[in-house]
C-alpha cells in the first residue's frame, strides 16, 4: 500500500541518495540536470524552492513511502492555478528497485483525492513520454484519459519530445449533488 506526505526539509539527504543511486534508471525520463542536482545542497536547495511554492499555493509536494516506511521516489502537484482554471499537473518518480509495487499507482490516487477533496481542483494533468508504457498505465489505473499528443513539449534527456497527455476531471455532482452514473463510471 502506497503512501505519500508532504516533502520536508529533512527529506533532502534521502533523495540526493536515491537521485544518484537512480540516476541511470531516471535519465532518460527526466531533463537534463547539473551535477550539484544529486548532491545534498541541491536536493536541499530543490525542497526549499518547492516548498516555497507550497506555502503560496501552487504546489502539493509530497514524497512517496514503501511499505516499511521509507522514502522511495516523489510526487508533486505542480503549477496549480485557481479562479476559473482550478487545475494542477502530477508528476513522479520511484526508485527503480520500488517500480513495479503499485507505489506509483496508489501515490497518485492519493493526490488526485487530495486534490480534488482537499484542494477543491477541477482538474489533474500528466503528459508522459510517449514511449513510457509503465506510466501511462499509472496514469489509466487511476482513471485518468489520454486527450491528445503534445509535439517536442518538455526537453527531456537532452532532445525535445513528444509528449503523451492526460486528465482527470473531477464528477461534477448532479442536481441532487452526487455525482452522475456516467461521471462515477468514467472515474473507475
Amino acid at each position: 500500500m502506497a503512501r505519500t506526505r508532504l516533502l520536508t526539509l529533512d527529506d533532502a539527504p534521502r533523495l540526493a541518495a536515491l537521485l544518484t543511486e537512480n540516476r541511470e534508471f531516471l535519465a532518460p525520463w527526466d531533463a537534463l540536470r547539473p551535477e550539484s542536482y544529486f548532491t545534498l545542497g541541491g536536493q536541499t536547495e530543490v525542497v526549499s524552492s518547492v516548498l516555497e511554492e507550497h506555502d503560496q499555493g501552487r504546489a502539493e509536494p509530497h514524497v512517496i513511502l514503501d511499505d516499511a516506511g521509507e522514502v522511495v521516489g516523489r510526487i508533486t502537484l505542480n503549477s496549480i492555478v485557481r479562479g476559473a482554471f482550478q487545475s494542477c499537473s502530477v508528476g513522479y518518480w520511484v526508485a527503480a528497485e520500488a517500480g513495479g509495487r503499485g507505489l506509483a499507482t496508489g501515490a497518485v490516487a492519493a493526490l488526485v483525492r487530495l486534490a480534488f477533496d482537499q484542494l477543491d481542483l477541477h482538474r489533474v494533468e500528466a503528459g508522459t513520454l510517449l514511449h513510457n508504457v509503465r506510466s501511462q498505465r499509472v496514469l489509466e489505473n487511476n482513471g485518468f484519459t489520454r486527450f491528445g499528443v503534445a509535439p517536442a513539449y518538455l526537453n527531456i534527456a537532452g532532445r525535445w519530445q513528444d509528449h503523451a497527455l492526460y486528465q482527470r476531471v473531477r464528477p461534477t455532482p448532479n442536481a441532487t449533488g452526487a455525482p452522475g452514473a456516467e461521471q462515477v463510471a468514467a472515474a473507475d
